[in-house]
């Protein structure tokens, strides 16, 4: 009997698990902010940033935008009047093709499959855990002076999916069924 027990509550270690990352020097969600919210605009250099390691070639969490990609995230036709807007997107504006940014997203997320092993392994009930966190930025130039940063992004995340299938490995053969009668 105990060595049964000892099999049963060694399956879960067979559930999968999985992760995704964007890899970059921060570590978590404060030092990417932190490293975000030391530049100031109309006096950081677009150099300054490229020697602490932000610049879209070394830096796979970075993707250089033009200034179709910059204006496609604003509403230009909107109601917005250009005195609403910061100082930093209207001289972006105002630039035109001379202002470029960086749009940076960093994520790491891991996924981990919890419960019963053999009702996960025989598709009845499927519970993931999934932790981590997110983080989003923008930073516009003109030319090359940083003009407007914004910071987003998800702290912490803590989520779980419960999937319940009450036929098991049967639940989807409606599906097979239908794709077969449809050839």
């Amino acid at each position: 009997m105990a060595s049964i027990s000892v099999v049963l509550t060694g399956c879960q270690g067979l559930l999968p698990r999985t992760s995704s990352e964007v890899r970059d020097s921060w570590a978590d969600f404060g030092q990417a902010h932190d490293a975000i919210e030391r530049i100031v605009p109309y006096d950081t250099e677009r150099a300054e940033l490229a020697a602490k390691g932000l610049e879209p070639g070394k830096n796979p969490a970075i993707t250089l935008l033009s200034f179709a990609d910059v204006s496609q995230r604003f509403a230009l036709g909107s109601a917005l009047t250009p005195e609403s807007l910061d100082r930093g997107l209207s001289d972006c504006f105002a630039a035109g093709k001379r202002c470029t940014g960086y749009s940076v997203s960093v994520h790491q997320v891991k996924r981990r499959r919890v419960g019963n092993f053999w009702l996960d392994a025989f598709n009845f009930v499927r519970i993931t855990d999934s932790t981590g966190w997110t983080f989003n930025a923008l930073v516009l130039f003109v030319d090359d002076q940083v003009v407007y940063t914004l910071m987003g992004g998800q702290p912490r995340i803590s989520e779980r999916d419960q999937v319940r299938n009450p036929l098991g490995p049967l639940q989807s053969w409606g599906d097979v069924l239908a794709k077969r009668s449809l050839n």
